[in-house]
């Protein structure tokens, strides 16, 4: 697509990648700085018009709405109103499926902070998106590939 590609996971707070690395999830207080400057990078992004992807585990509702309107979600619990700052345009991609197989994948990946024991936890915390967020649901059982394909095909349709 030609976007800019932002992983969430390098704007971790270092306490964020320490207390994960140490086995203990993250709460609300830990996760809502983070989200916050990373909704400040897709604002920016947004206002040199530059598409953006960002991956990142937006496990609940309240932080999908951090990522398109900033602080003032968790203010208002609502997005923001049209005007100086209106709400981002996001699609989230949500990457389903059963832990056996995204625990596979964790135990795969190496250098990062996160152990795959910290997997329930966040199922745990996952609110799957639902009407009327502006989301895909994307079956993580598909090759990659396909998975690609459809989101590409996703986001080309508007």
């Amino acid at each position: 697509l030609g976007w800019k590609f932002y992983d969430a996971d390098d704007y971790h707070p270092l306490e964020n990648k320490k207390k994960m690395a140490d086995g203990i999830p993250l709460n609300d207080e830990d996760r809502i700085p983070w989200l916050c400057a990373l909704h400040d990078i897709l604002r920016r992004e947004d206002a040199s018009r530059q598409d953006a992807i960002l991956a990142c585990s937006a496990l609940k509702k309240m932080y999908r709405r951090v990522l398109i309107s900033g602080a003032s979600a968790i203010e208002s619990n609502q997005p923001e109103q049209p005007g100086e700052n209106p709400a981002l345009k996001i699609l989230f991609v949500h990457l389903d499926g059963p832990m056996d197989i995204i625990a596979g994948r964790l135990e795969k990946r190496r250098g990062h902070f996160m152990p795959p024991e910290l997997l329930k936890s966040q199922f745990d915390t996952l609110e799957p998106p639902s009407a009327p967020e502006n989301f895909i649901t994307v079956s993580l059982e598909k090759s990659l590939p396909e998975i690609v394909l459809e989101i590409e095909n996703a986001i080309l349709q508007g």
